[in-house]
């Protein structure tokens, strides 16, 4: 059977696969929405006197919380892999200011760093008041 499936012509194998996968997505935002109807229909009366939805209004709050928070999955939302890439390329702009900066220039940016954070240095902790 996967032979078949691999020599089938590109255009075949997507006519295939396009409505299993719209199918997919309309279970998946079947079930996503009777999950949030049944959690608030459950919670959200007795808690907070609120009204209880149906199926299309739990799709909309999904869908409401998808824009306001980020994310469906059970990563927490955002994209972590792009919070890496910018704190990557902020690591390489300061390494590089770094290299050009003189002593002197290095010393009063620690000073400056110090001063902001409240931290003591190493000469500072030693000292009695």
């Amino acid at each position: 059977m996967r032979k078949k499936l691999k020599d089938l012509p590109r255009r075949t194998k997507l006519l295939l696969i396009a409505p299993l996968a719209i199918l997919g997505m309309a279970i998946f935002c079947w079930i996503g929405g009777e999950l949030v109807m049944h959690l608030w229909n459950w919670l959200a009366p007795e808690l907070f006197g609120l009204r209880t939805i149906n199926v299309w209004q739990a799709l909309g709050l999904l869908a409401l919380c998808r824009i306001l928070f980020g994310g469906f999955g059970l990563n927490g939302g955002g994209n972590r892999d792009s919070s890496r890439r910018m704190e990557a390329r902020i690591g390489e702009r300061m390494a590089e200011r770094w290299e050009h900066m003189t002593p002197e220039e290095r010393e009063r940016f620690r000073q400056g760093l110090d001063e902001r954070s409240g931290r003591t240095t190493p000469l500072d902790s030693n000292q009695s008041a």
